[in-house]
């Protein structure tokens, strides 16, 4: 089930429309309060949020969203008309898993919506294997289903999103990944000309993992011209 909040009645309609033309399930609501007592009654498996809305707007409820522990994992995809590389940012770093901006054609938010959904699938899939949940890297230790990472030991408090890209690197140790290869594999989606939230990520690692162990955030490393990598253990 896609839950989809937009107050625009002629673009939620078409949305709607395009998404069960194509077989999935889809419900549309003009306000948080819908939503949330939609949430209630059904868990979705994706949620189209809009950003500019009457009342509480995108961003607060894709951060009611994340805080809730029965909805946290549901993929996110902000379909908006902020659509500068700032808004972007700002909705990707606020925990948003796709960003489409408007006007938006139905056959990319059908195909983009399959790609979350598949992701969140496979994602449910490696949770079964015990060893799948499971990630060391050096110092590095990261437990997918519960959510936990520690550094020498020390525990990390890590974003949903900080929580990913260290599990990707952490996963491939030596490995070089690109911004635009951490995009997709992280954020789920093609580059498009903005990677700088890639890079605030990092920044943002390194803190949390220094703050941790001194000197642990040099673990991750720039690869100057390619991308970011994690150390392999020596």
């Amino acid at each position: 089930m896609i839950y989809y909040v937009d107050d625009d009645t002629n673009i939620r309609d078409l949305a709607l429309y395009s998404l069960r033309q194509s077989g999935l399930s889809a419900e549309g609501f003009e306000n948080a309060t819908d939503f949330r007592a939609a949430c209630e009654r059904e868990r979705p498996e994706l949620i189209l949020l809009d950003i500019m809305l009457p009342g509480e707007d995108g961003l607060s409820i894709l951060a009611s969203v994340r805080s809730r522990a029965d909805l946290a994992d549901v993929p996110v995809m902000m379909l908006t008309a902020k659509g500068s590389e700032y808004d972007k940012v700002v909705g990707l770093d606020a925990g948003a898993d796709d960003y489409l901006a408007k006007p938006f054609g139905m056959m990319e938010l059908v195909s983009r919506c399959n790609a979350l959904l598949r992701r969140a699938a496979r994602g449910a899939g490696a949770g079964s294997d015990a060893n799948a949940d499971l990630i060391e890297c050096g110092p590095i230790r990261m437990l997918i289903d519960s959510h936990e990472a520690s550094v020498h030991n020390t525990a990390l408090d890590l974003t949903p999103k900080e929580f990913a890209v260290l599990a990707v690197l952490a996963e491939h140790p030596g490995h070089v990944f690109t911004r635009p290869q951490l995009l997709e594999q992280v954020w789920g989606f093609s580059y498009c000309g903005e990677t700088r939230t890639v890079d605030t990520h990092m920044q943002t690692l390194r803190r949390k993992l220094n703050e941790a162990a001194d000197g642990a955030g040099d673990l991750i490393q720039t690869v100057r011209g390619l991308g970011y990598r994690v150390a392999r253990a020596k």
